[in-house]
């Protein structure tokens, strides 16, 4: 089956709003930036739902084109992959800002989140994916207002008040964003054909190839940005 041109577009859009926020993000933890810092929360939080519920939609439209007969060596091979990109950003940051550095970030999550998904795209009742996907949600809000003395658990959003990751998605709420994703996709392509028809251009072109190539940009677009501050401060 072909890529649908609109995911890839959407994905690409996200890229650059990532990259966006993680340039604010930057200026604020390098530089003491601090205007609309609630603007700017609410963005990356705004951004970081549409790249992982694209994740979602991904792992549905990938599992089509296998005709849903792929083993779950595949699921772990892949997850395995992009949780050990995100194991490269943990030693990074460490070495970098030991204080703060990247314990359970976006890969991280995307990669433990394709080797769950295995058992949830199997699933012939969609609805209980939109249904585990709130209560993932719901349970990381709740996790979030309540205070843990422990920092074991950390990849379940069970944190205590002492602990600090410049950036940090842990699985709940996270993973429920994914299973809404999941629940999208399977509503929106259950046939595998594009929802939207996008005329051709060189704007959709550019949106397209970011977005297929969006992975690449996210694993080289922080050393390139930092480069581009230190050299211009």
């Amino acid at each position: 089956m072909a890529r649908l041109a609109e995911i890839d577009i959407a994905r690409g859009i996200a890229i650059i709003l990532m990259v966006s926020s993680n340039f604010v993000t930057d200026l604020q933890y390098f530089f003491n930036y601090s205007a609309h810092e609630t603007v700017w929360y609410w963005f990356a939080r705004a951004t970081a739902f549409m790249f992982i519920f694209l994740a979602g939609i991904s792992l549905v439209l990938s599992h089509n084109r296998t005709e849903q007969k792929a083993p779950f060596i595949k699921y772990f091979k892949r997850g395995l992959f992009i949780f050990s990109l995100g194991m490269l950003i943990t030693i990074a940051t460490f070495i970098f800002i030991p204080n703060n550095y990247v314990r359970f970030g976006v890969l991280h999550l995307i990669g433990v989140s394709i080797i769950l998904s295995y058992l949830f795209l199997r699933l012939k009742n969609n609805y209980l994916n939109l249904f585990f996907g709130i209560i993932f949600v719901l349970f990381g809000f709740l996790f979030q207002k309540i205070t843990f003395n422990s920092d074991l658990f950390f990849i379940f959003g069970i944190i205590s008040k002492t602990f600090s990751s410049v950036d940090y998605f842990p699985l709940f709420p996270w993973f429920g964003v994914v299973l809404l994703g999941i629940f999208a996709g399977r509503v929106l392509y259950a046939h595998h054909k594009p929802v939207f028809n996008f005329k051709e251009n060189i704007i959709t072109k550019l949106f397209s190839f970011l977005g297929r190539n969006s992975l690449m940009i996210y694993l080289i677009h922080q050393p390139i940005l930092l480069g581009l501050l230190f050299l211009l401060s």
